[in-house]
């Protein structure tokens, strides 16, 4: 699958990219027309008025390590602006309607402990969303087990994945083509599959409405 290109110095966010990831991992024919009024709301937008037909609810979730920006890429997709969180315990939920599409969107808690329970979230998602924390070299092991532990599951075998390279601000992080290599991604045969880098806390990298 063709990547984005990337940039804070040498490489450049944009939010038509992910928009086109996302029609083609959930299968939804997304036409010129709303695409381009799609861009310019946000990905996920409660004001969004340019659909011109009925598309069905879509279950997304959001899943990475603990103090990835789960929690604060998930309220950039539905209000836009950044919340100051806490770390997440269980989940939250987010309902995105755009006109009569309903979204419903899980941020699941990512520490060590709650790992092992996202397996019940997993029944009718369609699509997954990884957060990975570009600065957190000595865990990115950690996050390819977990990520080849959920593909492996009965329930996500249909599910298209999206891989958010968050804090692509920091100096010195991973670069979205590291992390593609250490999560061995080319490898993931299976599934509909993209990478993107992100900034969570400025809504660079397709999670904004203006860039």
């Amino acid at each position: 699958m063709t990547h984005c290109s990337i940039t804070r110095s040498n490489v450049v966010f944009t939010n038509v990219c992910v928009l086109n990831i996302l029609a083609n991992l959930t299968s939804v024919k997304i036409e010129d027309e709303w695409l381009q009024c799609w861009v310019r709301s946000k990905v996920f937008s409660k004001t969004f008025n340019c659909l011109p037909v009925f598309l069905p609810e879509h279950k997304v979730i959001i899943v990475g390590l603990d103090n990835a920006g789960k929690t604060t890429i998930l309220y950039q997709f539905s209000m836009n602006e950044v919340v100051h969180t806490s770390p997440t315990i269980g989940s939250n939920v987010e309902e995105i309607v755009v006109n009569n599409t309903h979204f419903l969107m899980w941020d699941i808690g990512g520490q060590e402990s709650l790992r092992s329970s996202w397996n019940t979230y997993y029944t009718n998602t369609e699509f997954v969303i990884v957060v990975v924390d570009s600065t957190d070299r000595e865990r990115i092991s950690v996050t390819r087990e977990e990520l080849y532990r959920m593909l492996g599951h009965e329930d996500l075998k249909k599910a298209g994945l999206l891989i958010f390279a968050n804090k692509q601000d920091v100096k010195g992080c991973m670069t979205v083509a590291e992390i593609s290599q250490s999560l061995q991604l080319t490898s993931v045969k299976d599934h509909q599959w993209h990478i993107q880098a992100c900034c969570a806390l400025t809504g660079e990298g397709g999670l904004q409405s203006h860039m």
